[in-house]
Order: structure tokens, then sequence, then C-alpha cells
């Protein structure tokens, strides 16, 4: 924290905690309605104490995930750190080179060459042609789940372990790894949870990791993603640097599992409760697309949100936000703006058009947000096909949000059928 931060959280001791506590796991804090009316643009404190600006309300944010002055260089001496540890997605690392090499993933001017180059592989076609294999993941899975019999737990029966099986058969990576993924993963989206010695050895492990990954890939080439990524390093035209293809690797990796594996356990509780919003699925399945975007939308714990860093002086809703300001866009409480969305607060599963900003927008929108809807229309679509009596094994107000990440989720979701 740098000393004008730790003067301006001193002497502003009231500043609320960010991000605010939910009543349960699937309602809202109360704090998003009441900044969206009255303080649109709201200082808050971080878990590590530095202080960042709120936003609230749908345009403002949109605006800014599209305003090229603010820019994702968190890294920078004067940012806001966002969670306790040094390191991960959103907060600077100690390793100043390293943190270099995934420059051009993470914004910078390379950020949009970065994207060029992994939409030549990562195209809307090939994501598309994997819905008939999420398809079959999904009656596997649900098969195991079904035989191990009610009770069981969705998160890690199906939520979890679904898009875990996509992303390493995308990335060429194999399945019997998987149980490292999560450690490493969590550490990364670390806000509260871990010791920083303990984010420190998984990223040196997953960097070794990734690194050996790339590096057999190049040597002996499949027909995932990360071999074709891997067949344009250091090429005459400089298109990608191993050390960028690495972290590609752990970017994807942690992204293509990560969010949808929470969102698939959040996505089917709101759908059980109540339960008419499952029952409306049975009577008319061609609703699943329209409803997998109404619970984007509907998310009322996504997790923290997108941190941007002020590089001019900019002003947002009549507010000058000074070069050196963190601002923290909440896509959740601007999906649930009133001014943007007719019925806000309620679940609409034939609402259209629906333009959630749940993966963003702009430049730096989610470049898997292809690949996360097609499992989730996919995961649903086989869930009301196999299991029409599921239901919550708990009361919705029982169900427990994952804490100390920047990642929202369930820490399980109890179905019977």
């Amino acid at each position: 924290m740098s000393t004008e931060q730790s003067e301006t959280v001193a002497g502003e001791g009231a500043l609320p905690l960010y991000p605010f506590e939910n009543p349960s796991a699937l309602e809202p804090p109360p704090e998003w309605a009441q900044l969206r009316e009255s303080c649109p643009v709201a200082p808050v404190r971080m878990a590590s104490g530095d202080r960042a600006v709120l936003l609230t309300r749908y345009d403002d944010v949109r605006a800014l995930l599209s305003d090229p002055r603010f820019t994702r260089d968190l890294g920078a001496d004067d940012a806001a750190q966002v969670g306790t540890s040094d390191g991960g997605a959103f907060n600077r690392g100690h390793d100043r080179e390293e943190a270099a090499d995934s420059e051009s993933i993470a914004g910078g001017g390379g950020h949009l060459r970065w994207r060029r180059l992994v939409g030549r592989s990562f195209t809307v076609k090939r994501v598309m042609a994997l819905r008939p294999r999420i398809a079959e993941i999904a009656h596997g899975l649900i098969d195991d789940m079904v035989a191990g019999g009610a009770p069981a737990d969705l998160k890690s029966a199906l939520g979890f372990p679904l898009p875990v099986h996509v992303i390493c058969e995308l990335l060429g990576v194999p399945l019997d790894d998987h149980g490292k993924f999560a450690l490493w993963s969590d550490t990364l989206l670390n806000l509260t949870r871990y010791e920083q010695s303990e984010i420190d050895a998984a990223g040196k492990d997953f960097t070794a990791y990734m690194v050996r990954h790339v590096k057999a890939k190049r040597a002996n080439p499949g027909e995932d993603l990360l071999s074709e990524l891997a067949a344009v390093v250091d090429s005459a035209d400089g298109r990608m640097s191993e050390p960028e293809l690495v972290a590609t690797g752990q970017a994807l990796l942690i992204a293509g599992h990560e969010t949808t594996a929470n969102m698939i356990g959040k996505m089917v509780s709101m759908l059980l409760s109540p339960r008419t919003r499952w029952e409306q699925l049975l009577a008319d399945p061609a609703l699943v697309r329209s409803a997998v975007e109404e619970a984007l939308r509907f998310d009322a714990n996504p997790g923290f949100g997108m941190p941007r860093y002020v590089t001019e002086p900019t002003e947002i809703a009549g507010t000058v936000l000074d070069r050196g300001t963190t601002v923290i866009s909440s896509m959740a409480s601007a999906n649930r703006d009133e001014n943007a969305f007719t019925g806000a607060g309620d679940m609409d599963l034939t609402r259209s058009p629906n333009p959630h900003l749940a993966f963003g927008t702009g430049p730096h929108s989610c470049i898997g947000q292809t690949l996360a809807r097609i499992e989730l229309q996919t995961t649903l679509s086989v869930l009301l096909e196999r299991l029409p009596t599921l239901e919550l094994a708990v009361p919705a107000g029982a169900l427990r949000r994952r804490e100390g990440l920047i990642v929202g989720g369930l820490e399980e979701v109890p179905v019977r059928w």
C-alpha cells in the first residue's frame, strides 16, 4: 500500500469493506441498490486496506469497460492491492519480469495482438463443434452421480468435473492432472483465503508444470489448441513468445474451468429456488438458451468484479477520478440496474434481448464466453432430460457461499431426484 493510500484510508475509516456481504448465497447485497440510487461512484476499502472506487450502475460500468483510459495495469506502484497477498489475477506480483511476460495477456498494448493470435485457433466454430462431446461428458457424469444415489452434491459430481474435462481436452492437458488445478486456480484467484507462502509455492509449481507441457507440445504436437499455438512460437513474425504461450495456457486453464464450474452450480440452484422455474423449462426446453443468459444476468454471487487503473483524470457520473485511482466495476450490480433491465430484480427466463455484462464488454470481454455458454446450455439441457425431478436437498437459504476468492460460487449444491 502506498503512503498516500494509507493516509487516505486512515482518514476515511468508515469506508465500507468490499466485496459486500450477501444476505444469502443467492441474494444480492443491499448495498448494490443503495449505491446505484445515491452514490454510483463510491469509495470502498479492499481486503488489503487500500482504497478504491466502486461503480454500480449499468451505463457507468459499460462505459468504463470499453474506455482505453481504464487499463489493467494493476501492477502500478500506486494501484490498490485487491487482496491480502501479492500475486494472482488482480494483484501485483513479486517477479516483475514474470509479470511483464504475461502483460500482453492481462492488458497493455499487446493485449489485442494476443487476442487475435489466440482467436485464430480458439474459434467459435471450434468451440461449437465441442457440443456433442460436452453432452457425452455430462451424461457420463450424471450416470455416476445417479449410481451413487441421492442426495448428491451437484457441484462435485457435475459442476466442477465437466468444465475440467472439457478444458483439459481442448488444451491437450492430461485429465489425470486435474487434481492439481483446483489448488493452483484458487491460489491465483485469492482474496483472503491463502497465505503468501502458499500462493508463491502454487504459482511456482503451476508455471513449471505449464513450461513442461508447452515444451512437450512443441516437440510432439497434437490436435489441441496449445499445439496449434505452439507451432507459431518464436516464428519469424514474432507472434508469440514461449513465456506468453506458458501464460496463455495458465490463463485458459483457469478461466476455462473455474468460473463455469461455479456457474453450473449457481445456475441450477437459481432454477430450483423456486422450482417453478425448473418446471417452466421442462414445459418449454426451447427456453434453455435464454434461461442461461438470464442466470448469468441474475447471478448475485459472481465474485469481485473487474478492477481497472485510471491513466488520466476522467469524469464518471459527475465525479472526477484522478490518475492512479483503482476503479472496481461491479458487473453484477449493473446487471440488476432497473434503468437497463425492466423488472431487473426478477428472474425472467424469457428475457430478450438480454445485454448483460457478465462476460464484460469491449476489448477485454471474456475470450472464452462462447465455450462457457455452450457448456452451460448443454449441461442444463442434459439435466432437464435426465433428471426432470431434480430438486434442492436443502433450503436455498442454507446454501453456503465460497469465501476468500475473487470468484463467487457455492461450497456445495445438495440435490435429490
